[in-house]
């Protein structure tokens, strides 16, 4: 049988609260979106070495204002969260809570692929949520610390009236900062097995993977580490996330690990089932027996926008939703046109910021804009966003009288701008490279009136994974008025590119 090299991390890229599961001979994978829409992306691999992306659950989680960034109001690291993936009698289920709307959101399709999803809404957050099918019945588990166990009915749509709905267990608390939470369920061999992270404030005081088991769901449970390892990275344990076989019964584990402003970055581990444990193996490389010949997908991509119809790459996310009348890929064809929408004092309450994640350990994104329909106080560009961001753009002042300006916000500080060059061209390059070597996290930024020759503009970056966004940091291009809306971008492409050093 051919071998496939696994190759650790399989993403270095924001790819969070994973879960995957195994259907026949392929992989599944669901990831945490947040402010991102479309939201929940699905990832699918024939070999566990291969991932595309293939779809997303959702295109609209809600259509407030808070979700829409209308009224001064977002939902950074909100949205979506640590969603569960299952997999039940020829149905695919996803579920996850959002704190921002109290609610619980469970989503169902035959065809996990292509097929449309059949939401159902529970009032109440269910943090970091496991379904899991027992037989003829279904249960959510759930919570940090104590973890609780909620019946839901049969058709997995809502709570089940005079069903289970108490405390299961409660988590180690001595010596341990963040108790148990992310948590993974499973039915094998005649245990129920509860896989959770904890972060303990002794020892090594990094993330590392629990797991709890026993042979009644309501019974007594045993606890094991079955995983505590950095693999080297400044002592950031690798933890939270699913354990699966494949068809040769061999067992796998697919946790993620904090890599400051890249994001959390996903790991494919052996699994080694030892005296009924599921024991996580530190492994950089290794072969697998190779199901199917796939070709791995990009992550992140370059894009001409060559497109018959206003349909995006997958690749493509918005910062919030868009407002789908303000952009088009048609309107000038070979051109992403970004239209003004409501007028905004600073990028991120700018709607229609159109995204895409950054890799490690390094990578490069440049775009060409053409600059004759803008209005004064326009500003449009490309940025470095999370919540200590940086742009590289234009502001247009009159008719060929432009300023490229590099801004940048930082802890505690408002958008300011770094520095500022008259320009008076229509078109006009920008440039940012990211540097994650060694979390060294630096972001610089160039323009060009030819694309060829490029001036650093402002200051380096030094970006900042923070909580109030939760995110790694992602590359943008954006347009927003600050005067009055009407004026417009074409966007002639987006090419990227990542670096190994």
């Amino acid at each position: 049988m051919t071998k496939a090299m696994i190759r650790n991390p399989i993403y270095w890229s924001d790819i969070p609260d994973v879960d995957v599961i195994r259907v026949d001979s392929v992989y599944y994978m669901v990831s945490t979106s947040m402010h991102t829409v479309p939201g929940c992306p699905i990832m699918k691999s024939e070999n566990l070495a291969d991932w595309e992306l293939v779809g997303y659950v959702f295109d609209t989680l809600e259509s407030n204002d808070a979700h829409c960034l209308l009224d001064g109001k977002g939902i950074y690291g909100q949205g979506s969260w640590a969603a569960s993936l299952r997999y039940h009698n020829g149905i695919f289920y996803v579920c996850f809570s959002s704190n921002d709307m109290n609610q619980f959101y469970i989503y169902q399709t035959k065809d996990i692929e292509n097929g449309d999803w059949e939401r159902s809404i529970i009032n109440g957050i269910y943090h970091d949520p496991a379904l899991l099918f027992d037989e003829e019945r279904v249960y959510v588990i759930y919570g940090c610390g104590d973890i609780r166990i909620t019946e839901l009915t049969e058709d997995v749509k809502a709570v089940k009236e005079g069903g289970v709905d108490n405390l299961l267990l409660e988590t180690e608390k001595e010596g341990i900062g963040l108790r148990c939470e992310g948590c993974h369920a499973y039915k094998l061999n005649g245990y129920y097995y509860l896989l959770f992270i904890e972060w303990p404030t002794e020892g090594n005081q990094r993330r590392r993977q629990i797991a709890y088991r026993s042979k009644q769901l309501f019974g007594d449970y045993e606890r094991k580490i079955i995983f505590d390892d950095d693999m080297g990275y400044f002592n950031k344990g690798i933890a939270q996330g699913a354990i699966f076989d494949t068809p040769t019964n061999e067992w796998f584990a697919m946790l993620f690990q904090d890599h400051d402003a890249v994001g959390r970055i996903p790991y494919v581990l052996p699994v080694n089932w030892e005296e009924g444990w599921p024991m996580i193996k530190v492994s950089e490389e290794f072969e697998i027996d190779l199901q199917a010949t796939t070709i791995k997908k990009p992550l992140v991509i370059s894009d001409e926008f060559c497109y018959e119809e206003d349909q995006l790459a997958l690749n493509w996310q918005w910062n919030h939703n868009p407002d789908n009348t303000k952009w088009s890929l048609t309107k000038r064809p070979g051109h992403l046109r970004l239209e003004t929408c409501q007028l905004a004092n600073s990028v991120l309450q700018a709607r229609n910021t159109l995204t895409q994640r950054t890799e490690g350990p390094m990578c490069s994104a440049s775009s060409k804009l053409e600059l004759s329909h803008m209005k004064v106080g326009d500003h449009a560009g490309m940025i470095a966003l999370q919540s200590h961001f940086g742009t590289v753009g234009v502001k247009a002042l009159g008719r060929n009288h432009y300023h490229v300006v590099m801004t940048m916000k930082q802890e505690g500080r408002n958008e300011e701008v770094i520095e500022k060059v008259s320009y008076d061209q229509d078109i006009l390059y920008f440039k940012v490279d990211f540097n994650f070597v060694d979390s060294q996290d630096i972001a610089t930024f160039y323009y060009s009136h030819n694309g060829e020759e490029w001036s650093q503009i402002g200051q380096v970056l030094k970006m900042k994974y923070t909580l109030d966004h939760f995110m790694g940091y992602r590359v943008g291009l954006f347009n927003y008025p600050t005067k009055q809306v009407g004026g417009y971008v074409d966007i002639d492409y987006f090419h990227y590119e990542r670096k190994e050093r």
